[in-house]
């Protein structure tokens, strides 16, 4: 058995690493009325924590073992570290990293002399990959998470965390992938100050270890989100499974609007972006200081990398006024009549609008799409009642997805022609001809009366297609949902659709 508080105290990082501030978050705290901690590794040269466990597993390697040189599979910061690793220590480094890969993320592995290839849409897909070109190069594969000295490289982090705080902390919050930076930090805080807790975050469409947690056993997903790129893992390892199990007290889970928040929150304290699964933590924070309801506490939070893609911060920025509760988007029904909409704007007073359409349905009402500004999710309750109170119909659709990735760009009214309309979202991996394949994969069987698609600068390409199915041809319909692989949801029945395009 690994002795995890030995292997930390004499890991070698420090050649490559560097001991990073733990700063305050002063904005956040004042929200929070607790003191939170940001641990900055975001700051490291490569900008995550991932050269830590890197750099500590290659340098232990015997020379005429280094000499043949290493591969790695990483989403993208492990495949840094192990790039820069390689070229302090002399030798070569080949890179396996999915096709769905942030370009900035394969750039700068390149600039640190790695070679890369591309395959696959996941980090498993490039794992299985990397394994195959392990066996036939002759190389030396270097986990990302599921190894002891990777594992005692990142838990210096949980070292440099106690030397540098020393009043009492209530609560780590760190995220999980595969879960070897939780891993690291719990083994050893656990045996320093076993009081403080170590709470792990995962995203909700990534929850491995959450899940594996709860069966008493490793559960591997079917598929996992990508837009938190970074733990994309659908299965966590065997050694970090078993250190969480003894030392990890939670595990949270965050959706993806509360990480876009989250990642706004750190821009405002620090003027710094992180990585969605840079922000887990905060998110998670920010969300048991709600549910604990605690105050005065010292929260410390792992940012753990800052590898954002450019092209995400429209995304980002959209979905972080959901995730900080900052908008409400509603749809409203009024009389088609003199008069009404002044009525309508009369009932939103000097709010502050964000988004505005209003569309006639028929010579009895029209509908109008709104966006307002709000405090808290309270204050959106307090608005749609308002809307009911001023004699309005109203349906509040503040955590409806298909509004907010779809409808609110494409209000336009029903088609006469659009007969057995069914309305699915789908997701699919996006990289380049992703959108033609998916076009190319639908069935020529049925006619496709409404198509909207839009670049949100994420993992994921969204889609929302009508359908003209016959009732008579559903179970068909069905069969071919089956076979397509992509993600969908049914739509059909959801009240927004049914009044701006139904």
């Amino acid at each position: 058995m690994c002795d995890y508080l030995q292997q930390i105290l004499t890991a070698r990082v420090y050649d490559v690493a560097q001991e990073t501030a733990l700063d305050d978050a002063p904005n956040l705290s004042r929200r929070l009325n607790n003191r939170l901690l940001l641990k900055r590794e975001d700051m490291q040269s490569v900008f995550s924590f991932k050269l830590r466990g890197a750099y500590n597993k290659m340098v232990k390697l015997p020379p005429e073992v280094l000499a043949l040189g290493v591969i790695a599979a990483s989403a993208g910061n492990h495949a840094q570290g192990v790039a820069l690793g390689a070229r302090q220590l002399g030798t070569t480094a080949l890179i396996v990293m999915p096709v769905t890969t942030p370009q900035v993320k394969i750039d700068a592995v390149k600039a640190r002399g790695g070679e890369v290839v591309l395959h696959g849409n996941t980090y498993d897909d490039a794992y299985a990959h990397a394994r195959q070109l392990e066996a036939e190069k002759g190389l030396t594969f270097i986990h990302p998470f599921d190894d002891p000295d990777v594992i005692a490289g990142q838990g210096t982090i949980g070292m440099e965390i106690l030397r540098q705080c020393q009043q009492p902390i209530h609560a780590i919050f760190v995220a999980i992938g595969g879960g070897g930076l939780i891993s690291g930090i719990a083994a050893y805080v656990k045996r320093i100050r076993p009081e403080i807790k170590i709470i792990g975050v995962e995203p909700v469409d990534a929850d491995a270890m959450s899940q594996s947690l709860k069966a008493g056993h490793r559960v591997r997903l079917p598929q996992v989100g990508l837009f938190a790129d970074g733990v994309a893992v659908r299965e966590v390892g065997e050694e970090t499974f078993r250190l969480c199990q003894q030392y990890v007290d939670e595990v949270m889970l965050v959706d993806t609007d509360a990480t876009c928040a989250a990642i706004k929150d750190v821009f405002e304290d620090t003027r710094s972006i992180l990585e969605p699964a840079g922000a887990l933590a905060i998110a998670a924070a920010k969300a048991y200081v709600e549910r604990e309801q605690i105050s005065g506490q010292t929260l410390i939070a792992i940012a753990c990398g800052a590898n954002m893609n450019f092209d995400r911060l429209r995304f980002v920025a959209e979905r972080a006024e959901f995730g900080e509760r900052r908008e409400a988007v509603f749809a409203v029904n009024i009389p088609e009549a003199p008069g009404s909409l002044r009525q309508f704007c009369q009932c939103l007073g000097d709010r502050n609008l964000t988004e505005f359409s209003y569309r006639i349905a028929d010579q009895q009402e029209a509908h109008i799409f709104v966006g307002v500004q709000i405090q808290n999710r309270a204050d959106a309750a307090t608005m749609g009642i308002k809307f009911e109170q001023c004699g309005f119909k109203t349906i509040d659709l503040t955590d409806d997805e298909l509004t907010k990735l779809h409808l609110r760009h494409m209000v336009g009214g029903h088609s006469p022609l659009a007969h057995n309309e069914l309305l699915y979202r789908f997701e699919f991996p996006e990289r380049p001809g992703a959108l033609m394949q998916f076009v190319t994969s639908m069935s020529p069987n049925w006619n496709i009366s409404l198509f909207h698609y839009r670049n949100h600068g994420a993992d994921y390409g969204r889609i929302v297609v009508g359908m003209q199915v016959p009732p008579q041809e559903m179970a068909e319909w069905q069969a071919f949902l089956e076979t397509l692989g992509y993600l969908y949801w049914d739509e059909s029945q959801n009240p927004a659709y049914k009044l701006f395009l139904g």
